[in-house]
């Protein structure tokens, strides 16, 4: 069987050649992308006073094609997948600025961020994660603080599917744990809502 994609987190490195079973499920690596994270008294303050509009903890807003991921009171993690150049000036403007500004909490170093789709994701997503994750205990602007294949995550609905960001540490473990999951769902039928 042909794979439908090897896991690329790095050439050679231990995930190399981590295989996913055709159709199941699809396990994007999108780590390299723009991400920048604060942490700390003042992070909500200094975000605010530069125009960024925080969503409520555990919830997702926008700001200028980013998504603000709002995981602790002084906790925020931008995401800036075709927003590069937004995220540069703002990560810019903190990295000027000398007055309190909070502490960068090194996510785009420190955390791998991973996205799951295909037709059988939301039964891949059962197998990996004890939480309910379907569309209506689950909506678009929510965000979970869990574990997603036995590795403490934070994961949220993306058009495609679902994002992941773990330690990166972890990764050729989470790229096996989801290529566990999807061989269990490669047989299963499924109804037009995507449930077994």
């Amino acid at each position: 069987m042909a794979p439908s994609s090897v896991f690329p987190f790095m050439a050679g490195g231990a995930a190399h050649g981590t295989k996913l079973p055709v159709g199941a499920v699809t396990l994007h690596d999108l780590t390299a992308t723009p991400r920048f994270g604060l942490k700390g008294g003042g992070s909500a303050a200094w975000l605010t006073a530069h125009g960024v509009s925080l969503p409520a903890i555990n919830r997702i807003g926008s700001h200028h094609g980013m998504r603000i991921l709002r995981l602790g009171n002084e906790d925020i993690l931008l995401l800036a997948e075709g927003a590069g150049d937004a995220l540069a000036d703002l990560k810019a403007a903190w990295t000027k600025d000398t007055g309190p500004k909070a502490y960068s909490s090194w996510r785009e170093e420190g955390w791998a961020w991973m996205r799951l789709s295909g037709r059988h994701v939301p039964q891949a997503m059962e197998r990996l994660c004890a939480l309910d994750l379907r569309a209506g205990a689950f909506g678009v602007d929510a965000i979970a603080q869990t574990r997603v294949g036995h590795i403490e995550a934070v994961t949220f609905r993306s058009q495609e599917g679902f994002d992941v960001l773990f330690d990166v540490t972890a990764s050729a473990y989470f790229a096996r744990a989801t290529a566990a999951a999807a061989m269990d769902c490669i047989d299963l039928p499924i109804d037009m809502e995507g449930h077994i």
